[in-house]
């Protein structure tokens, strides 16, 4: 039978080791200080922006572009509803709200490929309500999405950590706002924000902020139906409106319809 050794285990050996061979104490540490110094190096070092958008590009250009030429050849003829990929299988655009959080790239997270998935991301992931002045940009990429595009599928998308669901929940109660424009933006979804702290009152900040992560995105969904040609849209079961939340800290993610019946967490 293998012994099994726990990471302890793993420790406790290092160390005797080291004990018993005092020569390559001095060696480790001399290891470990180069590795700290290496690391800290790396870390403060500065970073052209424009060399890395050059290599970006070129990385996406022969690791993607040339090795799916048909893919991009079809590209070139215009966004559609539906676009078929090089194994010939149909795939639906979908339009996805997802947040400005540079970790949480929805075609990183979800695998979307080019062609699948009309973007819009701001702070939050937030849908406002249906008003032609305020919200007017939001409005133009919805009614180009759903009335010229007809996608089939709105994907409202959440996730952990968020810094817009925290700047939220730490408006003051009496609406005091201390920034020109993120707080405003944010107060779209402050029934999430009444919600959570009827609900879970006694839950410290980060507990809150979890719930109001997730409420927000339900928030979007009903704001959604106040445009008329996407509830109209919805009605005739031409589109459908489901919600999503992304953790990145237990990787997993979460994906409910307009009805709010949460599905079992999918494991990324």
């Amino acid at each position: 039978m293998t012994e099994e050794y726990s990471y302890d285990d793993a420790i406790e050996g290092l160390k005797q080791l080291l004990s018993e061979k005092s020569e390559l104490e001095t060696i480790a540490a001399a290891k470990i200080k180069q590795l700290t110094a290496d690391l800290e190096a790396a870390s403060t070092k500065a970073v052209n922006p424009v060399e890395r958008i050059k290599t970006g590009f070129a990385h996406f250009k022969t690791e993607k572009y040339e090795k799916n030429p048909d893919l991009y050849e079809e590209l070139c003829k215009g966004q559609s509803p539906k676009v078929i990929s090089l194994t010939l299988i149909l795939k639906y655009l979908f339009m996805v709200f997802a947040c400005s959080d540079s970790r949480v790239c929805p075609s990183h997270i979800l695998d979307f490929q080019p062609g699948e998935a009309f973007m819009v991301r701001n702070i939050a992931n937030m849908v406002p309500q249906y008003d032609k002045i305020k919200y007017s940009g939001v409005g133009a990429a919805l009614e180009y999405a759903v009335v010229h595009l007809k996608v089939e599928n709105i994907l409202v998308m959440g996730h952990s950590c968020c810094g817009g669901i925290k700047g939220l929940m730490s408006i003051p109660d009496d609406g005091t706002t201390h920034s020109d424009f993120i707080e405003d933006w944010v107060k779209i979804c402050d029934i999430a924000k009444t919600k959570v702290k009827a609900e879970f009152g006694d839950l410290d900040i980060a507990e809150l902020c979890t719930h109001c992560e997730k409420e927000a995105v339900n928030v979007s969904l009903g704001n959604l139906l106040t445009y008329p040609f996407i509830k109209a849209a919805v009605l005739n079961r031409s589109l459908s409106l489901q919600g999503g939340y992304y953790n990145f800290l237990k990787g997993s993610f979460d994906f409910w319809c307009l009805g709010h019946a949460i599905s079992p967490s999918l494991s990324l």
